[in-house]
């Protein structure tokens, strides 16, 4: 009998971390010196939003995501909040709206023009009040519209209906009083009929959040749990935290049994929290320490032994929290796959990072981008509260596809009813109608009609709305966008050469093949 290796073929095997350049990064960015156990910063592919440090209240900033380089200290910030902000979250079917949460013990909903923050902007579009003590944690459920989650330091999560004409909402639609401790993290299934949490007191529950019913609760005491994922559609759950011993340690769990788990494996003896973060694409796994520079990352299979180590990031910058991009984000052309914002105390420094699968061809890797989750929610906040449970709406990531810039247009087309402050604020109308004073020609006037119909779409070439390009305001953001579009026509002519050289080829072959039929004939 031969012995053979094991061998585990994969394309995700050479993925490797690429930092952004230092003028692409955010420099000069006040970022909170709190010590929750959050990531302080969330991203879409229009805006960057980070929780900044402020004297008196709470604030945080929204950058347009292309404006790289030096921020301004004089920046505008959203102050709407009288404590310290603690998490934001956007709006994963609106690029345009995003939810924060405080010490105050509210919850506001904030409408972001579609140019930017210009001024400091307290107003907030909806305030939620029920909690009685300071809000921790918010989640926006992952497939219907409106509906938002949030948890504090009264032990109660809280459901809320936004589809509502009250500015402020004092009663949620639900109320889940399940947790003994304060709730450390939230996690969905793909379609939203689940949610696990994990709580100071280092157990897992599996909630149903219609009903509010606990499901499962985990009773483990090798591993004490405190950040949770679904695995996409594996129907598993991982988790982060410490064993006995305190030492860093991830563990798989059965979603229909959490009495013991599938699998757990000891990390190190670093103190800092663990954040996992995956990607239900391509089923990798990405760790992140809390403090750490480095970034481990696996692949996660159903059959035994479940987790697959691949390679790690290494980095001399300590993070302190991440922010993590929309898969339609994404730059497809350079076969990204992932893509990270670190946030770093030290230098006051936001640095992308992007994960990439090493591919020769420039052409679109189809077999590393599937169907992902767009930008369209698959039910109202009515549909889901009615007890109607869907998976998210996919979308393609290749390159010429059309993508929805905002479902609250589209509802209106559909006849939903919605505040027409919130209307007046979304990108259909207002945008289209800048940019047709800024141009001046009839185009325009047809896209506002298009607009009002409520079928407004906007182009995106890699992550990158075309209509919301502002012109550079400093002379490093012109270099830095001369150099792109330098980049981009270098890439064009090799394209441009490729194809040359490819027909060329072509009428030879065609020629060869005519002129030895025109000698068969002969003979």
């Amino acid at each position: 009998m031969t012995w053979r290796p094991q061998y585990r073929s994969s394309k995700f095997r050479h993925v490797f971390g690429k930092a952004a350049t230092k003028e692409g990064c955010y420099d000069g960015v006040p970022i909170t010196c709190s010590v929750q156990d959050n990531n302080f910063c969330a991203v879409n592919p229009r805006f960057l939003a980070v929780i900044t440090e402020c004297a008196g209240g709470g604030a945080f900033l929204v950058l347009p995501i292309h404006h790289t380089g030096k921020v301004d200290p004089q920046h505008p910030r959203i102050s709407g909040h009288r404590g310290n902000v603690l998490d934001v979250k956007w709006n994963p079917f609106n690029d345009y709206c995003i939810a924060s949460c405080s010490e105050d013990t509210t919850v506001k909903v904030w409408d972001i023009p579609p140019h930017g923050v210009l001024k400091n902007l307290t107003a907030a579009w909806k305030e939620l009040q029920g909690h009685s003590r300071r809000v921790g944690l918010i989640e926006w459920h992952p497939t219907a519209n409106n509906i938002l989650f949030s948890t504090g330091y009264d032990y109660q999560v809280m459901i809320w209906n936004l589809d509502c004409p009250e500015q402020v909402i004092k009663n949620p639609v639900r109320t889940i009083s399940h947790h003994t401790e304060v709730v450390l993290s939230m996690s969905f299934n793909t379609e939203g009929s689940l949610f696990a949490t994990t709580c100071k007191d280092r157990k897992v529950r599996l909630i149903e959040p219609r009903s509010g019913n606990l499901l499962q609760e985990s009773n483990c005491k090798t591993h004490k749990a405190s950040k949770v994922l679904f695995l996409g559609n594996m129907k598993m759950l991982f988790t982060s935290g410490t064993s006995r011993y305190n030492d860093r340690q991830f563990a798989l769990w059965d979603q229909d049994d959490l009495s013991v788990p599938l699998s757990q494996e000891n990390l190190d003896g670093s103190s800092g929290l663990i954040f996992p973060f995956y990607d239900p694409d391509t089923h990798m796994l990405y760790l992140a320490g809390k403090g750490d520079g480095n970034m481990r990352y696996y692949e996660i299979r159903s059959e035994k032994p479940y987790i697959y180590y691949l390679t790690e990031y290494r980095s001399n910058l300590p993070q302190k929290g991440m922010g993590v991009m929309p898969k339609r984000g994404l730059d497809v052309s350079a076969c990204e796959v992932f893509r990270f914002y670190k946030l770093v105390t030290i230098k006051s420094l936001i640095e992308p990072l992007s994960m990439i699968v090493p591919r020769r061809s420039e052409s679109y890797q189809e077999d590393i981008y599937p169907m992902t989750a767009g930008n369209k929610p698959a039910l109202s906040a009515e549909e889901w509260l009615s007890g109607i449970d869907k998976g998210p709406v996919l979308m393609s990531l290749k390159p010429g596809s059309q993508v929805a810039e905002s479902y609250s247009e589209m509802s209106k087309g559909r006849g939903n009813s919605l505040d027409t402050h919130r209307s007046r604020s979304r990108p259909g109308m207002l945008q289209l109608s800048y940019i047709q004073d800024q141009v001046g020609t009839k185009d325009g006037s047809e896209d506002s009609g298009n607009a009002e119909d409520g079928r407004s779409w906007t182009p995106v070439s890699n992550g990158e709305d075309l209509a919301l390009c502002t012109p550079p305001r400093t002379e490093n953001e012109l270099r830095l966008k001369f150099h792109k579009q330098q980049e981009e026509i270098r890439r064009l002519r090799e394209l441009l050469n490729q194809r040359d050289v490819r027909v060329k080829q072509l009428e030879l072959e065609i020629k060869n093949i005519k002129n030895s039929q025109s000698h068969q004939g002969s003979l």
